[in-house]
Order: C-alpha cells, then sequence, then structure tokens
C-alpha cells in the first residue's frame, strides 16, 4: 500500500487524496515547433546558446535578397536552410530534443558533440527564452483557471492538488487532468503528460509513463505492479552517487530497495536518507502542494562555447560578467526581491568547480553593487587557468520592506572568507579583467 496521505484541507472531509504532476512534452522543442511546423516529427535538438534573432531567416534573406521575408514566412522555410548537428562545433549541451530525436540515443543535458556523433541529421536551434517564459506562464494561468491549488517546480513542469476540484475524482483524476490538457492545448498549441497518484512522488513518476500527451493514473494498490519495478533513479531524489552504490549493494529496482530492512538503509546510508529511502520505496510521502514558495536565492550563469582565459579573453570576460549582473538584478527587481549575500560560480577546463560568496551589511538589487561585490570574489579564486562556466548568484532574500531595521540580524561589516597567498596572487589577474576594482 502507498503511505499515509497528508491531511486534507477539510479534516472531515473522506476524499481520498489525488495529487497531478503536469510535464510539458520536449518543452523548449515543442516552442520552436510553434514556430516551424515543418520540422514537426523531425529530429530536433535545442541547445547551442540564446535566439537574439531568426538566424535561418536572415539566411534565406542573404539568398534570396529580392523577397521581403518577414515572420510571417517562418513556416515556409525550406529544410535545407536549418542548420544541421553534424555542423556544430562547441561546448554546449542540449537543452532538449523532439521525441524522434531521442530515438537516437539524444538526451536533455547531452554534450551536443556526443549528439552529433549519435544523430548527425538532427536539426540544431537555439533556445528562444523570451518566447518559453511566454508560454510557460500562458499555460499555467490556464491550470489556475480550473485547479486552483498548483506549485510551480520550473519553467515546463508543476504539481497540482486535484482533491478537492470538480472532476479530480472522477477516474481517479482522469476527467480533470483530460480538462486540464485539452485546455492548455487550446491556449498554446501543446501537448503535456499527466501523472495522478496518491501524492507527488509517485504522480511525477507516473507522468513519464505515457509520454507524450499521455494520462496515467496510479491507485494505491498499483505499488507492486507499476512502481516496484522501476529503477532506483526514477525516484526523485535518487541522484547518480547514491544509484551506485545502491547497484553495489544488489539494489537495482524500487522493489529491491522496499525489500531491505529500514535499519539495514541507515545503517549503509545514513539515519536521514536511510529512512528516506526506506519510506519512498513503499510511496510514502506527505509533502504537500504548496502554491507560492520564497526563492532563497537568483542567479545567472553561461557556458561558454571555448574556454576563456582572463587576460587573453578580459574584454570578452568582462562583457559576460557585467551582462550576468544585471540579468541577476533585472530578475530580483521584477520579482520584487532584494539580497545581501552575492557570490560567483566558476568552472575550469577541467570541469573543477569553484564558488565564492560575500555577505554585505544591506539587502541590494542593484546591478553596480552586484558587479562590484562579485567581482571582489573574483580575487579569491584562480584566475590563471581558463574557464569553461562563469556564474552570479544574489541570496539571502526578502521583499524591500519586510526587513526590520536597516541592519538587523547582520554584521554591519562585510563577512568573507579568508584570503590565502594564492587569492593574492590572482590579483594582477583580476584587475586586468576587472580594473575598476583596484
Amino acid at each position: 500500500m502507498l503511505g499515509a496521505v497528508t491531511r486534507p484541507a477539510h479534516p472531515t472531509d473522506p476524499l481520498p487524496r489525488r495529487i497531478a504532476h503536469l510535464d510539458m512534452d520536449a518543452f523548449f522543442a515543442s516552442v520552436e515547433l510553434l514556430r516551424y511546423p515543418q520540422l514537426k516529427g523531425l529530429p530536433v535538438v535545442i541547445g547551442g546558446g540564446r535566439r537574439r534573432e531568426d538566424d535561418v531567416l536572415a539566411r534565406l534573406r542573404e539568398a534570396y535578397p529580392e523577397r521581403d521575408w518577414s515572420d510571417g514566412d517562418l513556416s515556409r522555410i525550406p529544410l535545407d536552410f536549418f542548420p544541421r548537428l553534424a555542423s556544430y562545433t562547441g561546448r554546449g549541451v542540449i537543452t532538449t530534443a523532439t521525441y524522434a530525436a531521442r530515438q537516437f540515443g539524444v538526451g536533455s543535458a547531452m554534450g551536443l558533440m556526443k549528439a552529433a556523433k549519435l544523430c548527425p541529421q538532427a536539426i540544431l536551434l537555439p533556445v528562444d527564452f523570451d518566447e518559453v517564459r511566454r508560454i510557460s506562464r500562458l499555460f499555467k494561468s490556464t491550470i489556475l483557471e480550473i485547479a486552483p491549488v498548483m506549485e510551480d517546480r520550473g519553467v515546463d513542469e508543476v504539481y497540482i492538488d486535484f482533491t478537492h476540484v470538480p472532476g479530480g475524482q472522477r477516474e481517479g483524476g482522469r476527467v480533470l487532468a483530460r480538462l486540464i490538457q485539452k485546455s492548455i492545448f487550446q491556449a498554446t498549441g501543446i501537448t503535456c503528460s499527466i501523472g495522478v497518484a496518491p501524492n507527488k512522488l509517485i504522480a511525477k513518476m507516473a507522468s513519464e509513463f505515457n509520454k507524450p500527451n499521455g494520462i496515467s493514473i496510479v491507485w494505491p494498490e498499483d505499488l507492486q505492479d507499476k512502481i516496484w519495478p522501476l529503477p532506483c533513479r526514477k525516484v526523485n531524489g535518487v541522484g547518480p552517487k547514491a544509484d551506485e552504490k545502491l547497484q553495489g549493494h544488489g539494489i537495482h529496482t524500487i522493489g529491491d530497495l522496499a525489500a531491505r530492512e529500514p535499519g539495514w538503509l541507515i545503517e549503509h546510508f545514513g539515519k536521514s536518507y536511510g529512512r528516506w529511502l526506506h519510506a519512498v520505496s513503499w510511496g510514502r510521502d506527505d509533502r504537500p502542494v504548496v502554491t507560492e514558495s520564497e526563492p532563497v536565492s537568483m542567479s545567472r550563469e553561461t557556458t561558454f562555447d571555448r574556454d576563456l582565459h582572463a587576460v587573453r579573453d578580459r574584454a570578452e570576460l568582462g562583457a559576460v560578467f557585467t551582462r550576468l549582473c544585471e540579468q541577476v538584478a533585472d530578475d530580483l527587481q521584477r520579482k520584487g526581491y532584494a539580497g545581501k549575500t552575492i557570490g560567483i560560480k566558476l568552472r575550469y577546463d577541467n570541469f573543477q568547480s569553484v564558488t565564492r560568496d560575500v555577505t554585505i551589511d544591506h539587502f541590494t538589487a542593484d546591478a553596480a553593487t552586484i558587479r562590484r561585490q562579485a567581482g571582489l570574489c573574483l580575487k579569491r579564486v584562480d584566475l590563471s587557468r581558463r574557464i569553461r562556466l562563469l556564474g552570479v548568484r544574489v541570496g539571502k532574500l526578502v521583499k524591500p520592506g519586510t526587513e526590520d531595521g536597516p541592519h538587523a540580524g547582520y554584521s554591519e561589516n562585510t563577512i568573507a572568507k579568508p584570503r590565502t597567498a594564492k587569492d593574492k596572487a590572482t590579483d594582477e589577474h583580476t584587475d586586468l579583467l576587472f580594473p575598476e576594482l583596484d
């Protein structure tokens, strides 16, 4: 049996808990297919950069300058004008891929160079974040018009509490799921897959059962037949390292995990994680659907197409650094937050990552302040090595006006990690990149 249900919204109401996980199908790729319907059914990969203008349309104008090509002609662009994955060179990764591309083993987070070997004929398109965010807001507002208890889990997925929504109990939630699917497709032109179960843990797994455009219903009595045969990695919270350790003990499926005694799991995986592993293997999850949550931080980062050096590529790195700081500041201001912990993240050419942060004595959402403090953090890392990724983060967020006084609960002085001799030795590189920090 699945675990105990969480306390219902109405304590006297005996309705069984029905929670849905909704996942938009190949979302970033689906957004592009709205723009280019002629690519439907073809292997398409999204990634490698950010869309600034329609490169395909620009190529068409260059080839046929006698015609006035516009956005209204996008659906008529011949397939030969689209760039292919085979011609890609760089360090980019896949954001998502169409199901036709996935049949070749191509998937999210895979390097584009590796994907090019698996499916060189795939069409490669950049990410249009502005359009993705617009459609994300549209499908979520469509859901809220039908089911008001929704938890936002990212740009393309949400949890929904069906328990007390009309139709949420009919056929285990299938009736309501159909309505939401239909409404989202009418509003956006994109399909989604929905899993409905007694809790969030099982609902998320169920949403993968019947993709794309599928609905999967899981009842408490389905645990052994539908959940236990799945690999442990299907549990949200079992990562690669934990899975490797589980497999080392002969635990390959969720059913294998459920067969282990709680004491054995605690002995080998620790008190907290061991207890959690036992609970989830038996389908127990009492987490509520949270309609609003306060972010603890906001960040922006970028992976370069080629590794950059703080001295030889200082102009390019400096411009990227400034842009990241401005983007974080814009995110904070747009969403109504300010923060007082500012940090940076670097990943070197050997894939080693380092982070540094500093806590200042006031809350800020100012781009110049963020840039200066993040720049000071850069003085505390090794900048003699080539850089693969650069990121900027602002944490300890509050809504302006909610703090108890201008200096409540934090130091008057900047708090920073002690600088070492190695840190100081990198100053010359930092000063070249950011001379205003002298």
